[in-house]
């Protein structure tokens, strides 16, 4: 297997990096929001982790949404316990580039999360987005309860009408248990705050998504 094919197929567990049970460090407050970027949280919040593309772009999104409290980026959805930026490039942990969004529920609910969500980048890409390929920039909803997977599922077949009709194809979103997050390195961390013009691969379709999914909540 070619390493450029390596990059776009998932490994499997007894392939991937074992990594290491040193966790990355990271600062103790958020660069844009000065709040914590690690547990505990204020009580009452709640958090989702998602993957959209380069972490980066998703990250701000998030930030700037109303209701948020802090956010963190990291990686997601493979085996390697605590990898670096450098393990997750290489194709070999299976992990996602994630973003952690902490927020509350009484300002902003799940489904607005997930509205932002499904607006903000193209899921129907499989293993990219835009011209970033490769394992780490696939889409995926990562849940941490039944009420939340219903939830995610119905608003990803809520969403596949409106994006068929504009010509797109299907949605390749994984939504799966979220597992361990594990933190990306210092200088990942709220990038497009400190790096102003940095490179942002995020595309969105133009496509709005229904609000219809709130009532299920």
């Amino acid at each position: 297997m070619s390493l450029w094919s390596r990059k776009l197929e998932m490994p499997s567990a007894e392939r991937a990096l074992p990594g290491r049970d040193l966790a990355m460090p990271v600062p103790a407050r958020h660069e844009v929001l000065g709040t914590p970027l690690v547990p505990p949280f204020p009580d009452g919040s709640e958090n989702i982790v998602l993957g959209m593309g380069c972490f980066w772009g998703a990250e701000r999104i998030f930030w700037e949404a109303n209701g948020v409290l802090t956010t963190a980026v990291g990686y997601a959805g493979g085996f390697t316990r605590n990898p670096t930026y450098e393990e997750v490039c290489s194709g070999l942990t299976g992990h996602n580039e994630v973003v952690l969004a902490v927020y509350d529920p009484n300002v902003v609910s799940y489904s607005e999360i997930l509205k932002l969500f499904w607006e903000n980048h193209d899921p129907t890409q499989g293993m990219r987005q835009g011209n970033d390929m490769g394992t780490q920039y696939r889409s995926g909803i990562y849940i941490s309860s039944e009420r939340r997977r219903v939830l995610a599922e119905a608003s990803r077949q809520e969403f596949q009408p409106a994006l068929s009709n504009a010509g797109f194809g299907a949605i390749t979103t994984e939504i799966l248990e979220v597992g361990e997050f594990y933190y990306a390195e210092h200088y990942h961390q709220q990038y497009l705050h400190k790096v102003p013009n940095g490179y942002c691969g995020l595309g969105a379709t133009g496509v709005t998504c229904p609000t219809g999914i709130a009532s299920f909540e």
